[in-house]
């Protein structure tokens, strides 16, 4: 045999083999996982920051496996459209407050009117009724509730007034208002405007809002304090926000990707939820450093009535979008003994 013929012929086995190896190096660089995602509020507030840095933490552990590439805010899709572009398909992930599309999941009252953190919701069982109903709902997988256990306030331009049983009464007042509470403001009688958070700074300069409900931390950062003056006392509700996946997408992830991102999700349930009990004792510090007066209820009694209000408001809505049938029924009482601790009855 010719030294032509020895090459030809070794030539003629590696080269398939070599082949085979290019095509499986080829093919484990195809197998890494991408996401594409969104996020409700602008970079700079903490809760925007939250998620990123989930999304860094994701990445790092994931390479190779998953990468969630995000493609911007409200200034990309708008932050009430978000939700309906996930359920769609449109893009894959999003990180925003249920109650933004609570109108097509009602179950995420429960989170808003709720006695338990994340991490109880998640050991009772809570959060997997939760992420059932977003399943038969609405086409994605609620992941985990981030930034839990902040509560609301209503911040005002002038001085609370309150009615004869010394419970806020908001006559007169014009108020921004947002899915979350609009129940419970107009059970206190207020005028409401709905717009996104990135208008707020605008309609309170220009007095088409004089008073706005927000979180317990944040308000600095958005600059309102330069216009509200007043917080009501007692608080009411928890922050809502989650992280949601179209649900085909993330059946068609590796189970390696979903393991990844569910460990990553819940561990920053946790963390969250401490980091942001810290950051209301500096906002705090800071309103109160800046002239803000926390005004609360005349009494004690009338401070439990006033967030009994908002929970009765959270849950009944609740039980009208869910409606009458038994199953419908059965997941309500179930998720006031899971999120509240009581039936409802």
């Amino acid at each position: 045999m010719s030294i032509f013929t020895r090459l030809s012929t070794k030539a003629a086995t590696v080269l398939p083999a070599l082949g085979l190896v290019m095509g499986l190096g080829a093919s484990a660089a195809q197998a890494e996982d991408r996401i594409s995602a969104v996020h409700a509020f602008p970079e700079f507030l903490v809760y925007t920051k939250t998620f990123l840095a989930m999304v860094e933490d994701i990445n790092a552990r994931g390479e190779g496996i998953v990468q969630i590439e995000v493609r911007g805010g409200p200034e990309a899709i708008g932050m009430f459209e978000q939700p309906a572009a996930v359920r769609d398909g449109v893009i894959d992930m999003v990180h925003t407050p249920g109650s933004f599309y609570g109108a097509n999941v009602p179950e995420i009252d429960a989170m808003v009117a709720a006695r338990v953190t994340p991490m109880e919701a998640r050991a009772n069982g809570g959060a997997a009724v939760m992420d059932e109903a977003h399943r038969e709902r609405f086409n994605v997988t609620h992941l985990g509730w981030i930034d839990g256990g902040i509560k609301f306030h209503i911040f005002m331009n002038k001085a609370p007034v309150f009615d004869e049983n010394g419970v806020l009464d908001l006559t007169g007042v014009k108020l921004r208002d947002n899915p979350i509470y609009n129940a419970f403001f107009t059970a206190l009688n207020a005028s409401t405007s709905s717009m996104p958070a990135t208008e707020v700074y605008s309609a309170l300069e220009k007095g088409v809002v004089d008073s706005a409900a927000w979180t317990q931390i944040g308000i600095p950062q958005l600059k309102w304090n330069e216009f509200l003056t007043h917080r009501v006392d007692p608080f009411f509700y928890n922050t809502d926000l989650g992280v949601i996946m179209n649900l085909d997408a993330w059946n068609a992830l590796s189970q390696e990707s979903r393991d990844l991102i569910t460990t990553v999700v819940q561990e920053w349930e946790e963390k969250s939820y401490n980091d942001r009990q810290a950051d209301v004792v500096t906002d705090n510090q800071i309103l109160a450093e800046g002239g803000m007066e926390f005004v609360s209820h005349p009494t004690e009694e009338a401070g439990a009535a006033y967030q009994k209000l908002a929970d009765d408001a959270a849950w009944a809505r609740m039980k009208e979008r869910i409606g009458g049938t038994d199953a419908g029924m059965a997941r309500y009482n179930k998720l006031r003994e899971l999120y509240a601790g009581d039936s409802g009855s």
